[in-house]
């Protein structure tokens, strides 16, 4: 998501950190750093997000999920910045039958959930100056530094090699999201300095399945995938079954670009030159 952000946000003067450069859980090096800096904007796509490993690791989870937003909001409060954060559909529980849109009432099922609403309400009660950007499933082009097995669909793409049958869950429903699309949509965005929380995802949903089965039929791959049940992959993570979210501040706004989300799937695969 980061390296997409500095592509598309060419015409901007970008300082583009790494972990390497700061560490967002120390709030004296944050601080150090945008003094140094001063920007008019920072956007903040770190984030402890192995959904598992939080389980394992909730105190690390809330350090960066949740301390790290309060040190970079503290700091950009300090030099008069904006900060646009990136959230998740993991703060709902899943049990709405339809979108949730941005002033439903979260209810975060797990560690990483209950971590990234913490890190918005520390956010929202120290900088009036502040963009929350919820989205879902996110897959593009560049591997995520720290994520094994690169994006869903990279994952797909190696299991058609390697088996003979593939399963997926089928009753997990989500929006997957390209992050050029996003990307795209924050540059828009940013542009309004309208603060608040908004939505952001590709339009329509889909399940895990369904999601795998375009893939294959968009890359013209013949496998053997099955759907299954939740069930058929034991863990002790509570995971959303419903998180769709509607992008209605967007909508509100009259900026909403998001394409659906089969589109921006064939647009990806197009781009990893799949198809």
């Amino acid at each position: 998501m980061g390296t997409e952000l500095v592509d598309v946000l060419k015409e901007h003067t970008l300082i583009p950190l790494t972990h390497s450069d700061i560490e967002i859980t120390d709030q004296n090096q944050v601080r150090t750093v945008l003094l140094d800096f001063t920007p008019k904007l920072v956007i903040n796509t770190a984030a402890y997000h192995d959904v598992g490993e939080c389980e394992k690791n909730d105190l690390r989870a809330f350090q960066i999920n949740a301390k790290g937003v309060k040190n970079i909001a503290i700091a950009c409060k300090e030099v008069d910045s904006a900060l646009l954060h990136i959230s998740t559909d993991y703060i709902f529980d899943g049990r709405a039958k339809m979108p949730y849109v941005e002033i439903d009432l979260p209810n975060p099922l797990n560690v990483y959930g209950i971590s990234k609403l913490m890190g918005e309400y520390y956010l929202k009660s120290i900088l009036n100056a502040h963009f929350i950007v919820r989205t879902s499933g996110l897959y593009g082009m560049h591997k995520c530094r720290v994520k094994k097995g690169g994006s869903f669909i990279d994952q797909m793409l190696l299991q058609a090699k390697e088996r003979n049958e593939i399963q997926v869950v089928k009753d997990q429903i989500l929006t997957p999201t390209y992050t050029l699309d996003l990307a795209n949509q924050i540059r828009e965005l940013i542009k309004t300095q309208n603060y608040g929380t908004y939505h952001v995802t590709n339009a329509g949903q889909c399940s895990w399945y369904e999601f795998a089965k375009a893939i294959f039929e968009i890359s013209r791959i013949n496998v053997n995938l099955k759907g299954v049940s939740s069930t058929e992959f034991p863990s002790t993570v509570k995971r959303p079954p419903y998180s769709v979210l509607e992008n209605r501040a967007l909508y509100n706004l009259g900026i909403d670009i998001m394409n659906d989300w089969k589109s921006a799937l064939t647009a990806c695969l197009k781009a990893k030159k799949i198809i």
